[in-house]
């Protein structure tokens, strides 16, 4: 690569590390996912900073932990500016009393650095972190969805500033955004970054909500690659729940069908990049926001499936693959523990640009493992994950979980129990070693934790953030545990 390399960076919403054909999944169809991974280098234990959908998503951007730029929970309030677009009166779960924030101001994203360094950067997709049909700086154009999530059929996108309902399936609609930009806007003189942010495969998952040749796929799928269990006794109402078989097929369906619509679109992608010319320029990024519970544990969401908040594998291990042009080590899969706030350094790395990281931002760039084989690679054994007032630390195949103020916390030897089924918190033999992974986990969140957004003195519940979080009434409360209500009327759109 002669010039700066172009990046484009594919995010997916709700996709456990699970959720690919090249992860292990023999049910699930995903071969342009499955071709990127066999070209470029997949990362096995890549680890989201918070198992739900805006700190993650602003983790990715800034570097930053949940309790240090703000956003703890998926963002209910702060989308739009609801009396400018009477048109979304007609989405039944539209907030009418919104009122747009940009939850990110004063927090620097590598989308501002790589513009501040010559690229064009565009955006097609979610981008869910406040004030979401505002173009953000450092981007030169802006495809998004108004209020963070939406239904398949009927999505409320912005462009430029401009809020309109569509009726076309959204993955294609940020496919083609995406390939217009490739067509229309791209060259060969001047470096690119672009953000492909689709919201599938989040919920709903129903059908109606998804195109036929898809679901088609997953008529006959007898869904062994996960598992059926009972509900979970701390399961909430914020996920349509599998509990019967009939409701677990469908979700099932919809999910597996909506990440082959999506994985159709990636291939679209690709294709282009190497039809303009552009494949020896372009890295190209593919991961999630964070993982997803679809039965595993017998619950049905990420983190905020239950409450407490989970930390389950399943709910905070996403999928990475990157593919650079040139590296000598195709098809490979690193074993290494890495996290979203490595992101931002390793942009950084990437393209070349200068910016120093901050106090508080804890990653390291993830270069040095792509650059030697899988045995000469850095060893990183430590990562940490917060949700609220829910903290983990994972070292080794050690991982202790702790619920400030809540029931029992949770340790598991994920060596001899990958499916964390054994709790050992009360186990005499495990004492010292929890006791030491607990001071090493609060001593690591003191470094990189803002004191008025510490989020253990929020009580986060999974049902959505309204406002800045060090203001009172700033998180819904009102959760409902799924064994006292089996109410069907769950919000398929929340996070």
């Amino acid at each position: 690569m002669k010039k700066r390399p172009n990046v484009v960076f594919v995010l997916s919403d709700d996709q456990g590390a699970w959720a690919m054909g090249c992860a292990g999944n023999k049910d699930l169809k995903t071969p342009n996912l499955d071709r990127l991974a066999e070209e470029g280098v997949r990362f096995e234990n890549f680890y989201c900073a918070s198992p739900v959908c805006s700190p993650a998503r602003a983790t990715l951007v800034t570097g930053e932990m949940p309790s240090c730029h703000g956003i703890q929970d998926w963002l209910c309030g702060g989308n739009v500016d609801a009396w400018k677009y009477p048109e979304l009166n007609k989405i039944s779960e539209f907030n009418r009393e919104d009122h747009a924030i940009d939850y990110l101001e004063g927090h620097k994203t590598y989308m501002e650095v790589l513009a501040e360094n010559g690229y064009d950067c565009y955006l097609s997709g979610k981008w869910h972190l406040g004030d979401n049909v505002k173009k953000k700086k450092g981007f030169k154009k802006w495809f998004s969805i108004a209020r963070g999530g939406c239904h398949y059929f009927m999505a409320d996108t912005c462009e430029e500033g401009e809020v309109s309902l569509s009726d076309r399936y959204v993955t294609d609609l940020i496919t083609e955004k995406a390939l217009e930009y490739l067509d229309q806007e791209v060259s060969k003189e001047q470096p690119f970054y672009m953000s492909v942010h689709y919201t599938a495969p989040h919920s709903p998952w129903e059908a109606h909500e998804h195109q036929k040749p898809y679901l088609d796929l997953y008529r006959e799928c007898e869904f062994q690659a996960t598992p059926d269990l009972p509900v979970h006794p701390w399961q909430i109402n914020t996920c349509p729940v599998g509990d019967t078989p009939q409701k677990r097929k469908e979700n099932l369906t919809g999910y597996y069908a909506a990440i082959s619509a999506m994985d159709a679109g990636i291939g679209k992608i690709v294709d282009k990049i190497r039809e303009k010319g552009l494949e020896e320029d372009t890295i190209v990024i593919f991961t999630a926001d964070n993982g997803m519970n679809m039965g595993h544990h017998g619950i049905w969401g990420k983190g905020n499936g239950t409450y407490p908040p989970n930390m389950f594998e399943s709910a905070v291990k996403v999928p990475f693959i990157i593919k650079i042009p040139g590296t000598p080590y195709k098809g490979e899969v690193c074993s290494a523990m890495t996290s979203q706030y490595d992101v931002f350094p390793t942009m950084l790395e990437l393209t070349g640009c200068k910016e120093e990281i901050q106090g508080k931002q804890p990653g390291r760039s993830m270069v040095s493992l792509l650059n030697h084989r899988e045995e000469d690679r850095e060893n990183r054994i430590v990562i940490y994950d917060e949700y609220g007032k829910t903290r983990m630390i994972k070292k080794g195949a050690y991982k202790y979980v702790h619920h400030y103020g809540g029931p029992t916390c949770e340790f598991y030897d994920l060596e001899k129990d990958p499916e964390e089924t054994e709790n050992l918190y009360e186990s005499p033999a495990h004492q010292e070693i929890i006791s030491r992974m607990k001071k090493e986990m609060e001593d690591w969140f003191e470094r990189y934790t803002e004191e008025a957004l510490d989020a253990r003195k929020h009580d986060v519940t999974g049902l959505g953030q309204k406002t800045w979080c060090n203001k009172e009434n700033a998180f819904a409360q009102q959760y409902e545990y799924y064994n006292h209500s089996k109410n069907d009327d769950k919000d398929a759109i929340s996070g």
